[in-house]
């Protein structure tokens, strides 16, 4: 099988099986006086799916956090763990309730209620809700914190005092809006530059990053394994911070729409932009030198000391910068350097990427 893989020739014959049973049923259908195929599949139906030949990589991604950005109803472990959740807000007590797979949200102020389904949940464990009220969508005025088991006010919302019960359901998203929302969160969100609610896929599917993907695999479908998409591990910091940012928010994102405060612990890209030792053309520091996107963030910090060392380590070499070596330690290296941060509010604590030598009691650095 010279110039051949094992896997690619197990594809042709996949693709070979599917378009003899194609044939068959054809003839079937003909003999039979029918129509073939009144209801014809898609021609995508015979592709390849990306399991196929990446099937390490999609068993490892289908427990990231990005795979589960976004989900519809259905049987949520956070949900279902916890199927009576209530919170008290001023006058308003809103309420999350569970049963057989379905979630509903209400908010109450004591006299009339609003109670609407929960359509799409943003977040794996801590988690915000859109709702949909009368053909318009509603970012819920609580989230989902694991840090509480409980209900608390959704970040940004916090200076939002509802005058009626209808401000207290939630605050409106505008199309722009809940475009950039959905288009973060899952993937074939746009048909005709508008939001496709009935036909997205939920969290972020492997074209959202590698663009190109549903090309590849019609080809490969074809037999032919040549157009592969642009491999995104040759990035450089810059690069990477601006394609990570598209989500997570870039330096330019974030600078230009003035974010400022303890509640940009939460852009990363912009965060690790601002470190003394950030050097754009160099990938050792960027995103995806130390995050593989296809699995769960690695919680353990000693496993993160290799990445400081190729740059700090007495051995490293650095042609655009002296990187020194820490005379304190060459373990555990992120628990001095990227502080934990926790939001304004209390309810969640994130990782600052701003790469620093940490003073007690300075204030936080923007």
């Amino acid at each position: 099988m010279s110039g051949w893989s094992v896997l690619a020739w197990q594809n042709s014959l996949k693709i070979l099986g599917a378009r003899i049973l194609t044939l068959v049923l054809l003839l079937c259908a003909l003999s039979s006086g029918q129509t073939a195929f009144a209801a014809s599949p898609k021609p995508s139906a015979n592709q390849p799916a990306c399991a196929d030949c990446h099937s390490g990589v999609t068993s490892s991604y289908a427990h990231a956090a990005m795979h589960h950005a976004l989900e519809t109803p259905g049987a949520n472990p956070t949900l279902e763990s916890h199927p009576n959740l209530s919170v008290q807000q001023g006058q308003y007590l809103y309420t999350v309730q569970t049963r057989n797979g379905r979630s509903t949200y209400s908010v109450s102020d004591g006299t009339n209620a609003l109670t609407v389904p929960i359509r799409w949940i943003f977040g794996q464990h801590a988690q915000t809700w859109v709702l949909e009220k009368d053909g318009v969508l509603y970012e819920s005025l609580v989230s989902y914190f694991p840090l509480d088991q409980g209900l608390a006010t959704t970040p940004g919302d916090a200076k939002i005092v509802p005058k009626d019960l209808m401000q207290a359901f939630g605050r409106k998203i505008s199309a722009w809006e809940s475009l950039q929302c959905f288009g973060c969160h899952a993937s074939n969100v746009v048909k005709g530059k508008k939001l496709d609610l009935e036909n997205l896929s939920p969290g972020v599917g492997c074209e959202r990053c590698h663009a190109g993907a549903e090309q590849h695999k019609a080809d490969a479908a074809r037999g032919n394994f040549s157009s592969l998409p642009k491999s995104l591990k040759t990035m450089n910091a810059e690069d990477a911070g601006n394609f990570c940012g598209q989500c997570h928010r870039t330096w330019d994102a974030t600078v230009r729409n003035h974010w400022h405060g303890p509640s940009d612990v939460r852009f990363q890209p912009y965060r690790l932009a601002n470190s003394k030792c950030f050097i754009g053309n160099d990938p050792r520091i960027s995103c995806l030198a130390c995050h593989n996107p296809h699995q769960q963030a690695d919680h353990n910090l000693v496993s993160y000391d290799a990445k400081c060392l190729a740059c700090h380590g007495e051995t490293a070499t650095n042609a655009t910068s002296a990187a020194k070596s820490c005379p304190v330690s060459k373990s555990n290296c992120v628990s001095c350097h990227m502080p934990r941060v926790p939001l304004p509010g209390g309810h969640a604590i994130f990782t600052d990427h701003l790469i620093r030598i940490v003073k007690p009691g300075e204030p936080y650095p923007d």
